[in-house]
């Protein structure tokens, strides 16, 4: 088999140039690393979104462990309920601290705040009300968290990308817009983006925290989900980096080469000038001593059909690693050839000094929907386990060109069902079971990448699969370990492709499936557990351990057909992120799409969800936590005056949105 990385056949057969970086780069770039780079977050501060640039999600924190979790109380709580016209209930931030002030984006208009980290007192607030731009924005929550800077001299800045997809800039003492920023404090993200962008009309916005790596500031894109898109036609996704103190555009790369550029043959009959899509809608992750940004790069327009944009289709759901400074591609890898099944890339990579086989490796993990955990050389972009390309089948929607063969990755083994298993429906009782293979046999079934069909096809109502391993949480890793954190969901959709000319002028969209459904009695199609974290060695590209995260519902409990059967934990869907520290790893239990809306009702009888601590060796979940909503964001933590604090958001139906700070009793 060839490697997926490294020999692609272009459009008349022609081989696509080998993403490698040049030789006497690589040997720069190794020379100046040290032996071992930091990881995690350090001196008790939580300053990027994912606790460091690398993504790892862990700080060397110990003070709370599984002798105390049980005790944990909260410190504070911080309510969004009045930040916007109306309530939010999905707040997605994570929080930075950073010496002793939390900031965090919060409200349904998109409000930036910084609070005291020791008692949630509330300092600033800066909100921007964009009108019609924000009414109008294809991605209207709160946003995922924010950026920070500073130049060791007293200047201290607080960015953010608001609903209506502007930068803004913001001295992090007062909240005030820098008038050197920028206009006034704020980059129009609509202009300068090499494509005719309406400022109020185009669908181009961003959910998540600006990337701050030395004195540039990287902001990713999105468009409208394409699953039903309007057009063939949609705004790019290009991602840019900006000069942290001027706000003047230092690069963009063009994640749909232009004429001229790597990558543009795999866009065959012109396909890259109109189509859109093929952002970076989630974070993003740098190695700042080598100076490389990772780009994890999603599908293009539309996300089950590509007949209108025949070819590879580079730097759709791609790793793309760029130089922080220029812009310029290093290397790059595709997930997915041809992409016809929304396995966006939802997450950040993961930076991982790791050991294989006696050999150090400074190695990059990508968790993807697929279910699996590609990992790379994050210099050369050499897979660590050999990737095969292997066949896969071809589906037979009219002027739709699909890719004969497909990445495998040989290590790590899959954290997630993949495709769909007929061995993996409900089996509670004999009668579930036979009803759930009734429903799944009136769908096409098979093994990862079988593709979409049209409704109807064969008697059958589409293709039936599970399209989410890991979300855009992402996961987090322990440095002296080598072991990965990753929570995954079992969900199920129905592909049922149709041609609704009034809807799309695409020649087939994802319509409505109008079939038997995806539940059995209310319950879900596929057996428990539904929501899992498992434990990933790199250094062996093992799996360690795997338990069900999230307890079960109350509607599952209460079941009329399960009344009698022993019911082990469920797990929960709802994407939700783990955190590491010294001795636990941590998450709460989610669910805003998952039955009983993430609630559940608690041993003592109150409604709510769980924050759970695991034994990071065996997965014992060895503490729990009351939660009056479930996790909608992911939990940070911090020391402040001595004292360590976990912080999450949650919200769900009828619970606004708000911050829980927990901390152990004096």
């Amino acid at each position: 088999m060839r490697s997926a990385t490294l020999h692609r056949p272009g459009p008349a057969g022609l081989p696509v140039p080998r993403p490698t970086v040049a030789t006497a780069a690589i040997a720069v770039l190794l020379a100046a690393v040290p032996a071992a780079a930091q990881h995690g977050a350090t001196g008790g501060e939580w300053r990027t979104w994912a606790g460091d640039l690398g993504a790892t999600r862990y700080a060397p924190l110990d003070q709370i462990d599984a002798g105390n979790f049980n005790d944990l109380t909260v410190a504070w709580t911080y309510r969004t309920d009045n930040l916007g016209p109306s309530p939010d209930f999905n707040l997605q931030s994570t929080p930075l601290v950073v010496d002793g002030v939390l900031y965090t984006t919060a409200g349904s208009r998109r409000a930036v705040v910084a609070l005291d980290a020791g008692t949630g007192e509330h300092l600033w607030m800066y909100r921007l009300d964009e009108g019609e731009r924000a009414e109008r924005s294809v991605r209207r929550l709160s946003g995922r968290g924010v950026g920070y800077w500073s130049d060791g001299a007293g200047d201290t800045r607080i960015y953010f990308v608001t609903i209506g997809y502007q930068l803004v800039a913001l001295d992090a003492a007062t909240g005030r817009p820098l008038p050197g920023f920028g206009e006034g404090g704020i980059v129009d993200l609509k202009q300068n983006n090499d494509q005719d962008l309406d400022p109020v009309t185009s669908e181009l916005a961003w959910n998540g925290a600006p990337v701050v790596a030395g004195d540039v500031v990287i902001v990713g894109a999105a468009s409208r989900p394409g699953g039903t898109p309007p057009s063939r036609r949609n705004a790019k996704g290009y991602v840019r980096g900006f000069d942290a103190r001027t706000g003047e555009r230092r690069w963009i790369f063009h994640t749909i080469p232009q004429p001229g550029e790597f990558g543009h043959e795999t866009w065959e009959d012109g396909s890259w000038e109109y189509t859109g899509n093929t952002g970076v809608w989630t974070q993003m992750t740098v190695d700042a001593e080598l100076g490389i940004a990772y780009l994890p790069v999603e599908i293009p327009t539309g996300d089950y059909y590509g007949g209108h944009r025949p070819g590879d289709n580079l730097f759709a759901e791609s790793l793309v690693a760029v130089d922080v400074e220029t812009g310029e591609r290093i290397w790059h890898f595709q997930f997915v050839h041809h992409p016809v099944w929304d396995y966006d890339v939802p997450c950040a990579p993961i930076l991982a000094d790791i050991t294989v086989d006696g050999r150090e490796i400074k190695a990059i993990a990508q968790p993807t929907k697929q279910g699996w955990v590609y990992v790379f050389d994050r210099v050369t972009g050499e897979p660590v386990w050999p990737i095969e390309e292997r066949p896969v089948p071809a589906g037979d929607l009219p002027g739709e060109t699909y890719s004969p063969t497909q990445p495998f990755p040989t290590r790590p083994p899959p954290f997630e069902r993949q495709g769909f298993d007929l061995d993996e429906l409900l089996d509670f009782t004999p009668e579930l079971h036979a009803e759930a293979l009734r429903i799944a046999q009136q769908y096409r079934t098979g093994p990862v990448f079988t593709p979409p069909i049209r409704r109807g096809a064969g008697d059958l109502f589409g293709t039936l699969f599970v399209p989410n391993g890991a979300n855009w949480p992402g996961g987090s890793y322990d440095p002296e370990t080598g072991i990965l954190y990753l929570f995954s969901q079992t969900l199920s959709r129905v592909l049922a492709m149709q041609s609704i000319p009034e809807r799309s002028d695409m020649a087939f969209i994802n319509g409505p499936a109008r079939g038997p459904g995806q539940t059995v009695q209310g319950l879900p199609l596929m057996k428990p557990p539904w929501g899992r974290i498992t434990a990933i060695d790199l250094n062996t590209g093992t799996i360690v351990w795997q338990v069900p995260h999230g307890e079960t519902p109350d509607s599952v409990r209460r079941h009329p057909a399960l009344r009698g059967v022993d019911i082990p934990r469920t797990g929960r869907k709802g994407p939700v992120g783990t955190l590491t520290t010294k001795t636990l790893v941590i998450s709460g239990e989610g669910g805003r799409n998952a039955i009983d809306r993430g609630f559940f009702t608690t041993p003592d009888g109150r409604r709510g969800a769980m924050l759970r601590a695991y034994d990071k060796a065996t997965g014992e979940n060895v503490g729990e936590v009351y939660m009056p909503a479930p996790q909608t964001g992911t939990p940070m933590t911090y020391l402040h005056d001595g004292r360590q604090f976990v912080v999450v958001a949650v919200g769900g139906v009828s619970v606004p949105a708000r911050l829980l700070a927990y901390t152990l009793p004096d």
